[in-house]
C-alpha cells in the first residue's frame, strides 16, 4: 500500500515545473509504482495557452477548481471546463486549454509516465520508460 499526499512531493523531483511556464504538475503515482497508470495534480496558469497532443498516451483530465476553454485542434470544437468536468482525450486528440484561472486538474495517464516528460514542439510527451536512464 502506498499513501502519499501532493504537500508530500511539493518541491520533490515529482513537483514538476514546465519549460514553458505554462503549469506545474505533482506526479504522486508514477511508472516506477507499477501499476499501469500515473495520477498527477496539475494546475495551469490563468492567462496562458498550451497546446498539447499526447500521441503516446491516453489522459484523462478532471478539474476540481478553476475554469478553462479546450478546443479540439483538430475539429475546432470548444468546451467549456469547469469544477466537477472531466474529458477524456481516448483519441490522442491535438488539443489546446487556455484558463481563465488558475485551473487545478487531476490527470491519469496510459501508459503512465515517469515523471520526467515535459511537452516537445509539437506538444507531445515522449514515450519514456522506467528502463531508460534519467
Amino acid at each position: 500500500m502506498i499513501v502519499r499526499s501532493f504537500k508530500d512531493i511539493e518541491d520533490t523531483e515529482r513537483h514538476i515545473r514546465s519549460k514553458s511556464g505554462t503549469w506545474e504538475s505533482k506526479r504522486i503515482v508514477l511508472a516506477r509504482e507499477g501499476v499501469g497508470f500515473s495520477l498527477h495534480e496539475t494546475i495551469l496558469y490563468a492567462g496562458t495557452e498550451t497546446s498539447m497532443w499526447y500521441a503516446n498516451h491516453i489522459e484523462a483530465v478532471l478539474c476540481v477548481e478553476g475554469e478553462a476553454e479546450l478546443t479540439n485542434d483538430e475539429t475546432g470544437e470548444k468546451h467549456w471546463i469547469a469544477p466537477g468536468t472531466m474529458y477524456l482525450l481516448n483519441g490522442h486528440e491535438k488539443h489546446t486549454l487556455r484558463p481563465k484561472t488558475d485551473f487545478r486538474c487531476v490527470c491519469v495517464f496510459n501508459p503512465p509516465i515517469t515523471g520526467r516528460e515535459d511537452h516537445d514542439e509539437n506538444g507531445v510527451y515522449p514515450l519514456i520508460t522506467e528502463t531508460e536512464e534519467a
